[in-house]
C-alpha cells in the first residue's frame, strides 16, 4: 500500500461522510470495549509478576480440620519457616503479618498506616530494595521504619524524608528507608514496613514471632530452589505439622470425629497462583489483597472479542453494502481496464484506513473512560495504557483491518460489469448475501446471551442485598473502637457519654459484626451423650439482642436485668446449632446443659437460654453456620450503636465526642446496611460491567440490523412493486419483510439463549438462595433485543410501506 492508496481512500470516505462517520465511531466503540477489557485481564493474570523469579515463590496454605467446613488460610503456623529452612530443596522462607493500620501522628496531624511486620528474609524473597536509606536497619533496629515513596510524600509532603520522626501512640518512629511502590497488582500490599524488633512488637510477642512455639499463625513464604520438588516438601511440612505441640494436643473426641483426616492439612502454592486461589478467597481472615475469580476473568477475556467482533461484523456490513452501491463505479473501472489486484488494492486501503481511525478513536475513547472503569472495577489500572499496549492495540486495528477488508474485496471482484452499467445494479451474490446474514445473527446472538446473563446476575444480586439478615441494619451505626474491652478507661467513658445523646437509643460492645467477615471463633460443644460439634461463637454484651431488636425463637434471650457481664454459663444458640447438637426441636434445646473443651483439656459446662432467629453473619454466598452467644466483651472492639431518630444524628454525636476520648485515633464507623451490602460488591460490579457489555453490543447490532434492513428492502425492491400492484396493502408488505427479521431473531435465540442459560446456572450454583424468576431474564433479554432490532429495522421498512410503485421502479 502506497500513500496515493490512501490518498484516494480518504478522498472516498469524505464523499460518504454518514457512512464513514458510522462505520469509524461504531468499529471504534468495540476497540475500546476490547482494549479496556482485555487490559484488565491482563492486570489480573500478572498479580505478583514483580516478584523475581516468582515462579520458585511459594505461599504456605492450612486448613484446621477441626472446624468441619474451615476452609483454607494463607496463613500457616510460625513454626513452620524454622522447620522449611530445614527441608532440602528450600532455598529461603519467611513470613509476615497484616497488622491493624497504625494511627500516627506527624505534627499535630492523624494518619493511618497499613504496615507489614516482617520477619527477617522477606525483603530478599520479594526483591525489595531502597531506593534511599538503609533497609536493613529499618527493619532489624527499634525505632526503625520503612516506608513507600507514596507513602512519604502522603505523610511527609516528601519522597526522601529519611530521618523524619512520627508517633504511635506514646512511641517514636523513625523514618530508616524508602522504597518503592509495590505494583497495584499484588497479593501483599504494603505502605510501611518493620521487623520484629521494633518498638511496636511486645517482648512477648517478639518471641513467638521468631519461634512459633504458641502456635501463632502469619503468612508464610517459601522460596524453593530450582529443581525441587514442591509435593515433597509440602509433605515434609505436613509431618512438621502433625507433630506440633498444638495439633497433637487436641481432645480425644475431636480426634475421633475426625477420623483418618489431619488436624491441619496443609499445602504450598505458587504465590504467581494466589490472586485467583478461591480456596482462601472467603476465609474470615482478612486475606492481603484483593483476591480474583478465575472463571469470571476468562469470561471477560471471551466478552471482550465478541464486543469486537460484533463491531467488525457490524463494519464488514457496512462496506460490503457501500461496495454494492458502488456497483457501476466498479463496472466503469474494470471496462476502462482496472486490474483486479488495483481493485482489490483499493478496498484493502479503505478497510485499512477505517480500521486505523478508528483504533486510533477506540484508543483514545478508552483513555477517556478508564477513570470510570477503574472505579468500576476497583483496580488500579494505569497501566493498561502502557506503550507495549498501545503497540498492540494498533497491530491489531491493522489486522483487522486486513481481515475486514476479504468480503468487501470478494463483493467488489465478482461485480459484472455489464449487469453493473445496465439495470441490475444492487445484486449481490447468494454467498454473500447468506454471509452477511449469518454475522447479523451472530451479533444478536451475543446481545441476547450478555443481556440474559447481565439483567440474571443483576437480579440475583439485588435478591441478595435485599435479602433480610435477621434484623432490620437500616438504624444501626458500627463505630470500631481503637481500644478494646469495657477495662478501658476511655471506651467506657465513650460509651457512657454517647447513650445520653439525643437520638441515641442504645449501644452494645461485641466482638463480631453481623456481616462482616472477622476472624471466626470456633468452639467444641457437646450434648450430654452426644458427639462434639464446632460451633462458631460470637461473643456479645448482655444487650446483644435489645439493641439490634430482636425476639427468641425458643426460650430468652440476653437480658442486662437476668445476666451478668461476662458470664461463661449462660449460652444463646440458633436454630441451626440446636439440630447439629441433635436436639429433636429449638424448644427441646432450652435448659439443656452444653460441654466445651477448654483450652486447658477440661470441659466447662454452658446451659443453654433460648434460641436466638437466625443472623446472616456471612453473605448468601455461604450457608448460616451453627452459632452460640456468649457473654464476654474482654476483647470487643466494635460498637453498635442503635438511632431513634436519623442515623445521621447519631454519626455527628460519635465525631463529636471521638476526639474527647480517643485524640490518637482516627474515628472510623459504617452504617449496618453498608456492611451488608459490602459482601455484593463484586457481584454488583459483574452486573454493571456486563450491563455496560450488553448496552454496547446492543447499539452496534442495532447499526448492523439497520444496515441489513436497508439491503432487505432493497434486494426485495421488485418483489415488493409486483405484490403492490397485485393489490397487497402495507399489512402484507409488513409481514413480508418481518418474516425474516423475525426468522433472524429465532435463530439468534436458538444460539444465545442456551449459552446465557449455562451461564447463569453456573452463576447461581455460587449462591445458597437463589432469587425467584432469575431464570426468566434471559427471555425478557430476548425480547428486549427484538424491539431493538425491529426498531432498528422500521425506518427503511416503514420507507418500503409508503412508496409507490413507480418509485421502486425507478
Amino acid at each position: 500500500m502506497k500513500l496515493d492508496h490512501f490518498r484516494l481512500a480518504a478522498r472516498h470516505l469524505a464523499q460518504d461522510p454518514v457512512y464513514s462517520v458510522i462505520a469509524i465511531v461504531g468499529l471504534s466503540i468495540g476497540m475500546a470495549a476490547c482494549f479496556l477489557l482485555l487490559g484488565f485481564v491482563q492486570y489480573s493474570w500478572r498479580y505478583d509478576s514483580h516478584v523475581p523469579n516468582v515462579d520458585q515463590v511459594y505461599v504456605v496454605k492450612q486448613r484446621f480440620n477441626v472446624d468441619p467446613v474451615a476452609p483454607w488460610f494463607d496463613a500457616a503456623p510460625l513454626m513452620l519457616r524454622a522447620a522449611a529452612l530445614d527441608t532440602p530443596g528450600v532455598a529461603d522462607a519467611t513470613a509476615f503479618f497484616n497488622v491493624d493500620p497504625h494511627t500516627v501522628r506527624i505534627g499535630g496531624m492523624l494518619h493511618r498506616m497499613p504496615s507489614l511486620l516482617v520477619l527477617p528474609r522477606l525483603a530478599e524473597v520479594l526483591g525489595i530494595q531502597a531506593v534511599a536509606g538503609d533497609l536493613a536497619q529499618a527493619l532489624t533496629r527499634p525505632e526503625g521504619l520503612a516506608l513507600t515513596e507514596s507513602t512519604a510524600l502522603r505523610l511527609f509532603q516528601s519522597t526522601r524524608p529519611l530521618g523524619r520522626t512520627l508517633l504511635v501512640g506514646d512511641k517514636t518512629l523513625r523514618v530508616a528507608a524508602i522504597v518503592r511502590d509495590p505494583p497495584a497488582n499484588t497479593t501483599i500490599p504494603y505502605e510501611s514496613l518493620y521487623g520484629v524488633n521494633s518498638i511496636l512488637t511486645s517482648p512477648e510477642m517478639r518471641s513467638e514471632l521468631q519461634t512459633g512455639q504458641n502456635g501463632a499463625w502469619g503468612r508464610v513464604l517459601l522460596r524453593l530452589a530450582p529443581g525441587s520438588s514442591a509435593p515433597a516438601i509440602e509433605a515434609a511440612l505436613q509431618r512438621a505439622v502433625d507433630q506440633a505441640p498444638g495439633v497433637q494436643g487436641v481432645p480425644p473426641e475431636v480426634r475421633a470425629r475426625l477420623g483418618q483426616r489431619n488436624v491441619m492439612d496443609l499445602a504450598i502454592a505458587p504465590l504467581r497462583e494466589a490472586y485467583f486461589d478461591r480456596d482462601i478467597a472467603r476465609n474470615p481472615i482478612a486475606t492481603p489483597g484483593k483476591r480474583g475469580d478465575r472463571a469470571t476473568v476468562a469470561g471477560l477475556a471471551a466478552v471482550a472479542p465478541l464486543i469486537l467482533l460484533i463491531g467488525a461484523i457490524n463494519y464488514v456490513n457496512l462496506a460490503t453494502l457501500r461496495v454494492l452501491r458502488r456497483q457501476r463505479e466498479i463496472g466503469v473501472r474494470k471496462v476502462m481496464g482496472a486490474r483486479p489486484g488495483q481493485l482489490a488494492m483499493q478496498f484493502v486501503t479503505e478497510s485499512v484506513l477505517v480500521s486505523m481511525l478508528a483504533t486510533a478513536l477506540g484508543i483514545l475513547i478508552a483513555w477517556l473512560t478508564l477513570p470510570l472503569f477503574a472505579r468500576l472495577m476497583d483496580r488500579q489500572l494505569d497501566a493498561v495504557l502502557a506503550p507495549s499496549n498501545l503497540a498492540v492495540a494498533l497491530l491489531a486495528g491493522l489486522a483487522l483491518g486486513l481481515l475486514a477488508s476479504i468480503q468487501p474485496v470478494v463483493t467488489a471482484l465478482r461485480v459484472r460489469p455489464l449487469r453493473a452499467l445496465g439495470d441490475r445494479v444492487n445484486q449481490e451474490s447468494a454467498t454473500g448475501a447468506r454471509l452477511r446474514t449469518v454475522l447479523t445473527v451472530l451479533q444478536i446472538a451475543i446481545a441476547v446471551g450478555l443481556g440474559g446473563l447481565a439483567m440474571g446476575i443483576a437480579l440475583q444480586t439485588r435478591f441478595a442485598m435485599q435479602a433480610s439478615p435477621g434484623f432490620d441494619p437500616a438504624p444501626l451505626l458500627v463505630v470500631d473502637l481503637p481500644e478494646r474491652g469495657k477495662k478501658s478507661v476511655a471506651v467506657r467513658g465513650f460509651i457512657s457519654e454517647l447513650s445520653q445523646q439525643a437520638g441515641v437509643g442504645g449501644i452494645v460492645l461485641s466482638e463480631h459484626v453481623v456481616g462482616r467477615f472477622d476472624n471466626a471463633l470456633i468452639h467444641e460443644l457437646k450434648r450430654e451423650g452426644g458427639a462434639s460439634v464446632s460451633i462458631e461463637a460470637k461473643l456479645v454484651d448482655t444487650n446483644f439482642f435489645e439493641v439490634y431488636d430482636l425476639r427468641p425463637v425458643a426460650g430468652r434471650l440476653f437480658d442486662a436485668g437476668q445476666d451478668k457481664e461476662n458470664d461463661p454459663q449462660p449460652v444463646v444458640i440458633n436454630a441451626v446449632a440446636a439440630r447439629e447438637l441433635g436436639f429433636a426441636s429449638a424448644q427441646s434445646a432450652v435448659g439443656q446443659t452444653l460441654q466445651r473443651f477448654a483450652a486447658d483439656g477440661k470441659l466447662q459446662p454452658h446451659r443453654i437460654v433460648g434460641i436466638a432467629p437466625e443472623l446472616r453473619f456471612r453473605s448468601l454466598h455461604e450457608a448460616p453456620r451453627a452459632t452460640v452467644y456468649q457473654l464476654g466483651t474482654d476483647w470487643a472492639g466494635a460498637l453498635s450503636v442503635r438511632a431513634s431518630g436519623p442515623v445521621a444524628q447519631v454519626e455527628a454525636a460519635v465525631a463529636r465526642l471521638w476526639a474527647r476520648h480517643f485524640p490518637n485515633a482516627i474515628l472510623r464507623t459504617q452504617r449496618a446496611a453498608d456492611i451488608l451490602a459490602a459482601n455484593y460488591d463484586e457481584d454488583a460490579r459483574l452486573a454493571k460491567l456486563l450491563a455496560l457489555a450488553t448496552a454496547i453490543a446492543l447499539a452496534l447490532s442495532a447499526f448492523g440490523v439497520y444496515a441489513l434492513s436497508a439491503h432487505l428492502v432493497q434486494r426485495r425492491g421488485r418483489e415488493i412493486v409486483l405484490r403492490k400492484l397485485h393489490g397487497a396493502g402495507r399489512r402484507q408488505i409488513a409481514m413480508l419483510l418481518g418474516r425474516d427479521l423475525g426468522a433472524l431473531i429465532v435463530v439468534a435465540a436458538l444460539l444465545g439463549l442456551p449459552l446465557a442459560f449455562v451461564a447463569m446456572r453456573r452463576y447461581q450454583a455460587g449462591f445458597v438462595e437463589h432469587a425467584p424468576m432469575v431464570y426468566a431474564m434471559p427471555w425478557v433479554a430476548l425480547a428486549g433485543v427484538a424491539i431493538v432490532t425491529l426498531l432498528a429495522a422500521t425506518r427503511h421498512g416503514w420507507s418500503a410501506l409508503v412508496m409507490h410503485p413507480a418509485q421502486l421502479l425507478r
